[in-house]
């Protein structure tokens, strides 16, 4: 498999994993468009993976901010259904943040399922007095979710997540 960073010829295959991955639902899709044109995303790393000369997965981070802290959200990944539970999402995770690592970013955010974002490094982020744009249900509350990318950070930094605007809404934040 490869993992590469998209480029603009790119848009219709990552929209096509975004709909296969998530059954065809359109607002995901227009979110994900939405973002790869948003500017107060930027910068964005958007990684494509390949397999079989067809792309089945991607994973996309937009520019945030919690106080002084630089930080990425991730949103979202997919993986297209015939490659799921092979890795392919975790090999994605896993390249961003080394990426983004690389990239001086302090945190990643997501708001996901704990269980599979746990086993990738991440940490209920609530406990940690880091805020998601909108309240999180009580019910929900360890989706949202972090991963320090440098030492010490955690503790450090308290907050709410700025975010990019084609995501901050509510309806992205509620079940």
């Amino acid at each position: 498999m490869i993992v590469r960073e998209t480029n603009g010829d790119d848009l219709t295959e990552v929209l096509a994993v975004e709909s296969a991955a998530f059954g065809g639902d359109e607002i995901l899709v227009q979110l994900v468009h939405n973002l790869l044109q948003d500017p107060s995303a930027r910068p964005i790393l958007s990684l494509l993976a390949i397999e079989e000369n067809q792309a089945v997965g991607h994973i996309l981070f937009t520019s945030a901010t919690v106080q002084a802290a630089s930080a990425s959200l991730l949103a979202p990944l997919a993986v297209t259904p015939g490659f799921q539970n092979q890795g392919i999402g975790g090999q994605l995770i896993k390249r961003g943040l080394s990426m983004l690592t690389e990239s001086g970013i302090d945190l990643v955010f997501v708001l996901g399922y704990p269980n599979y974002y746990h086993r990738h490094g991440f940490e209920t982020a609530g406990r940690l007095g880091l805020h998601a744009p909108y309240p999180i249900p009580e019910k929900n509350a360890d989706a949202w979710m972090v991963q320090a990318l440098r030492p010490g950070v955690i503790g450090e930094v308290t907050g709410t997540l700025t975010c990019a605007d084609a995501i901050n809404n509510l309806k992205y934040w509620q079940e």
